[in-house]
């Protein structure tokens, strides 16, 4: 089997030899997809993020939240060892500063912060996924440690965590860990996947 190792640095790969017009028309296949979806109209507090290393782009998204009168937020990662992530207010043309991974991050008061139970939808990024609703990241672990009352606490309705991909990086089965956040579903420029019946798209 491939490791998790290998199988990032494959994907990852595919992913950036997308041209420019390629990433661009999926990502607006994929917002279509989207906003026409159950688990996005019901949402209200919604964290994106801005792609990075070639991840799939949300700047269709974004520009569509404020039209639907929804709030986007992204994610602030936490100064500590304890790799965990906050979650800010952001509107296209906010002030951003670049955190310790070069990854820009909004630049606004603590006060205005949620914490990650007070959102209704997550987007996260991911490397690869799987039919079963598995997620590989890219191996830091804030949204696993972030989300992880999602597996301790039953009954907890949101926030619903949506993957956000190319249909490219769809893998036939990935390997599974205890610690690992599953998500409630996965959106790509093909359409939108719901898992185990969690949620109706």
């Amino acid at each position: 089997m491939t490791s998790r190792t290998e199988l990032r640095q494959q994907i990852r790969q595919q992913r950036r030899a997308l041209s420019a017009t390629q990433r661009q028309h999926h990502a607006k296949a994929m917002a279509n997809q989207l906003v026409h979806s159950h688990i996005f109209r019901s949402a209200r507090n919604i964290a994106c993020y801005l792609a990075n290393d070639g991840e799939m782009d949300l700047q269709p998204v974004i520009r569509r939240l404020e039209a639907m009168n929804k709030q986007c937020y992204l994610p602030l990662l936490s100064e500590g060892k304890e790799k965990r992530m906050w979650f800010a207010p952001y509107n296209l043309g906010d002030p951003l500063k670049h955190n310790r991974y070069g990854i820009p991050e909004p630049d606004c008061s603590a006060h205005a912060w949620l914490a990650p139970q007070q959102l209704d939808l997550v987007l996260m990024p991911l490397v690869a996924f799987d039919p079963e609703g598995n997620r590989l990241g890219m191996g830091g672990g804030y949204y696993d440690r972030s989300f992880a009352f999602l597996n301790r606490l039953h009954g907890i309705k949101k926030p619903r965590l949506v993957g956000v991909a190319y249909q490219l990086q769809r893998c036939q089965a990935l390997p599974y860990e205890p610690w690992d956040v599953p998500m409630s579903g996965i959106v790509t420029e093909c359409g939108v996947q719901h898992f185990n019946g969690k949620d109706r798209a």
